[in-house]
């Protein structure tokens, strides 16, 4: 079989090699091609692939409509949103993601930004790198806030764990009542999340009911000392209306990984000139451990498709 791996996986070229050798061996091949998002190129690189892997980049109806021997997409990441799944459900191709590859990642930097928001960080540093002190800069403990997570998936678990081993009080909303969550997990609205949180977490899936779920109205919930940390996927917030009430101080701060497109960011994105945020390009999935973890369960996916039977499908 020819595979087509469409992107960089994120891991060296040994990690590579030894997850492609026992393939190799048995005589399928491998196409390795630098991100694009040139249609054209993407059709041409992919267009007698029996299996394709691809991790973040978009992948549209066009170029899946180009590949007429596609029988299966291997999705080096959890979210499925960039894919065309339509048109691959139509055309039965098999989909199989990477879901649980960065669940500690995510989790971690979502602690690690709390505490940068509370303790004000950016602000700080700023202030020291100017011959400064902390004065008016004091800022808060993470063990004493309110948490609200909005989605209680695998990685909003693992989040709540870790908020409460600090001694946060933990709200979580989810599309569904998790009936096996640990009694320290109060489950409530979404808007009793946002009217109660301190510190508001988003880890839920891009969908029709979560775009745009953060907007003005959302947000004029939450207490003027909160903050927002977006770790689920751009669209959920509406950027416009977040910056605007960051810069109208109807919120204390915010901290976000993931915008309406992958960074880099274009100029105009109003977040970029909002006031008390912390922006990071798109760094929460991927650490050294994670980015190892997601090209084993890629090339386990790759296996038990082969095998006939294809592991964490997606439908």
């Amino acid at each position: 079989m020819k595979i087509v791996i469409m992107e960089s996986l994120g891991v060296s070229r040994e990690v590579m090699q030894s997850l492609q050798r026992p393939f190799e061996e048995e005589g399928h091949v491998f196409c390795e091609y630098a991100r694009t998002t040139d249609t054209a190129a993407l059709i041409e690189e992919a267009k007698d692939a029996d299996a394709m892997i691809l991790a973040n980049m978009p992948m549209p109806a066009e170029v899946l409509e180009g590949c007429e021997n596609l029988k299966y997409i291997d999705i080096a990441f959890t979210g499925v949103d960039h894919v065309a799944m339509e048109n691959a459900r139509r055309r039965n191709i098999i989909v199989s993601n990477a879901s649980g590859y960065s669940n500690e990642s995510v989790a971690e930097l979502g602690i690690g930004l709390a505490i940068m928001l509370l303790r004000r960080v950016p602000q700080t540093e700023a202030r020291c790198r100017a011959l400064g002190t902390k004065d008016g800069l004091v800022g808060n403990e993470l063990g004493s806030r309110t948490v609200g997570i909005i989605g209680l998936g695998k990685i909003g678990s693992r989040s709540a764990e870790l908020f409460h081993a600090f001694g946060c009080r933990i709200l979580a909303h989810s599309r569904s009542l998790h009936t096996d969550a640990p009694a320290y997990i109060e489950q409530v609205s979404k808007e009793e999340l946002l009217r109660r949180s301190d510190l508001v977490i988003l880890h839920c899936p891009l969908n029709d009911s979560t775009r745009g779920m953060i907007d003005k109205e959302a947000l004029a919930l939450m207490k003027p000392t909160s903050f927002l940390i977006n770790l689920a996927r751009g669209p959920v917030v509406k950027s416009q209306d977040l910056a605007d009430a960051l810069n109208e101080g109807r919120i204390a701060g915010a901290a976000v990984d993931v915008f309406d497109k992958e960074p880099p960011l274009p100029a105009g994105e109003p977040l970029l000139s909002a006031k008390n945020t912390i922006l990071t390009p798109h760094i929460a999935f991927a650490s050294e451990e994670s980015m190892c973890l997601r090209a084993e369960i890629v090339f386990d996916n790759l296996r038990a498709w082969m095998q006939g039977k294809p592991i964490n499908l997606v439908r």
